[in-house]
């Protein structure tokens, strides 16, 4: 099969099972978006969407979120991991976004990687979640699929990234990331992965991959 064709058949396939596309994490506006996705870092979408209604009672705004101190949100959202650098990263965007962005924000990939505690991927799930802006945020999931497709090397997320866009339609990149991610949660994960299940990678996936798989499933 073609790289064209694998490209069309993880398309199609990902479409047949994903027509509707669930946003993985519970938010209402750009704001309460950007402090989600800057939360999910090395957590779960499960455990954040369970923190974050505690926050945005208090604080779903920029500028109720800088009269908290950042113990106080550290407090809050310590069950997530990593909550000194993210509380820290969430009161000083806010106050960033009030200085600089009259409380917006912005809908650009540097004003936004200019922000504490946003990096490229954070900008990127942005970008294309609030803003409808074509991106193509790589997560765990996407970097393991793109290998196991055979659709990239897998040497690191900012190759994965590079090739999932030479690869794929500039229109489908917004959608197509989310449904990668489902079809990976579901059908493709990391542990007790089950290749009968996964149609995707059992038609197109590399051949040392299945090769694996099946020496790991005889022993």
């Amino acid at each position: 099969m073609t790289k064209e064709k694998k490209v069309d058949f993880v398309i199609k396939t990902l479409n047949e099972f994903y027509p509707e596309i669930p946003i993985p994490l519970d938010h209402k506006d750009p704001y309460t978006l950007l402090i989600a996705v800057l939360m999910s870092a090395q957590s779960t979408d499960v455990r954040v969407n369970k923190i974050t209604p505690l926050l945005f009672e208090k604080a779903d705004n920029p500028y109720d979120m800088v009269k908290l101190s950042v113990e106080e949100i550290r407090d809050i959202i310590k069950p997530v991991g990593l909550s000194p650098m993210k509380s820290k990263g969430i009161h000083g965007l806010s106050e960033i976004l009030i200085e600089k962005h009259n409380g917006e924000v912005p809908q650009s990939f540097e004003a936004l990687e200019a922000l504490p505690a946003v990096g490229h991927k954070t900008a990127s799930v942005v970008m294309s979640q609030a803003f409808g802006i074509p991106a193509f945020p790589v997560d765990t999931h996407i970097h393991r699929l793109m290998y196991r497709w055979n659709l990239s090397n897998g040497k690191n997320v900012v190759q994965t990234e590079k090739d999932a866009k030479r690869l794929f339609p500039k229109e489908l990149w917004n959608d197509l990331h989310l449904q990668i991610i489902w079809y990976g949660r579901e059908y493709s994960p990391a542990r007790g992965w089950d290749l009968d299940k996964d149609i995707i990678t059992k038609t197109i996936g590399r051949q040392s991959v299945v090769n694996e798989y099946k020496k790991l499933k005889k022993s």
